[in-house]
């Protein structure tokens, strides 16, 4: 993988602006919306059934697809912002909130591949601030760390409908859906508006199969033909590979921002009394 030596001053202080300027549902959600019209990522707004947000990489794309494939009807999702102040916005609301999270060294690698001009301590650092904005709301939000929003989601929403009173049907993640599922993360790198409104829940899944075809032996919907690197959205061996290449610069680090995206994530994950996870060399 192709990395640059070192992050420009400029393009961190770009990132750095955006970590402390999306913690501010008052300053950031309004130019969030300018900014995204839609169809995704969706910000907040009236109609909003459900907010499904968590730091990036964390299984959100996953999760809003498996989510609205269960569902008989398209349900009105605000997800895919990465901004914290989405998720408090939501709490003050009183909407049902399910807030992702992925330990912190998955999450920021993962980053990193998908996103190589971002500095390795800034997005520690962003980590780490995104979950503990949110820690005074934790217990308004039902939260799925990675494990169980890829491989137990219905659990998942059955806590969403325990918790919010909602009615939503469980994903049964089999074999057909996860291919499903799989083949719209494929798709995403097309910025198809059939895929972006299913989504958030304004395209029907009869419309998103009306819309399916195939170029070139690639699946494409609403027929936008491939485009991008699909291998950066959906898990692959490339991914794997370039993720191991970047192991070595999380442990060299500074420990501070190690410990400090570590505490944010036991704190979020953990129940009082529970050891938190030590951090893992693997």
């Amino acid at each position: 993988m192709t990395r640059p030596a070192t992050t420009s001053p400029a393009r961190r202080a770009r990132h750095l602006a955006r970590i402390y300027l999306s913690e501010s549902p008052t300053l950031y959600l309004p130019l969030a919306r300018r900014r995204y019209p839609g169809p995704s990522p969706e910000v907040i707004g009236r109609d909003t059934e459900l907010v499904i947000d968590g730091y990036t990489r964390c299984a959100s794309t996953f999760v809003v697809h498996a989510f609205q494939l269960a569902q008989p009807r398209p349900v009105r999702l605000a997800h895919h912002l990465h901004a914290s102040s989405q998720i408090v916005e939501a709490v003050r609301r009183g909407v049902p909130t399910l807030t992702v999270i992925r330990e912190p060294r998955g999450a920021v690698l993962s980053q990193l591949v998908r996103e190589p001009d971002v500095d390795l301590r800034d997005a520690m650092l962003a980590y780490a601030r995104f979950y503990e904005q949110l820690m005074p709301h934790r217990d308004a939000m039902v939260v799925s760390d990675f494990p169980e929003s890829t491989h137990d989601l219905a659990t998942v929403v059955r806590r969403l409908n325990g918790r919010f009173g909602t009615t939503f049907a469980t994903p049964s993640l089999d074999a057909d859906m996860r291919e499903e599922v799989a083949e719209l993360v494929r798709a995403r790198p097309t910025l198809s508006p059939v895929v972006l409104g299913f989504e958030s829940g304004l395209v029907s899944h009869d419309e998103l199969l009306a819309s399916r075809g195939v170029v070139g032996g690639a699946v494409t919907y609403g027929g936008v033909s491939p485009a991008g690197s699909p291998e950066l959205w959906a898990p692959s061996a490339q991914r794997d590979q370039e993720k191991a290449a970047l192991a070595g610069a999380w442990t060299a680090a500074p420990r501070r921002l190690r410990e400090r995206a570590l505490c944010a994530y036991a704190a979020f994950t953990v129940a009082p009394g529970a050891q938190a996870p030590r951090e893992s060399h693997r």
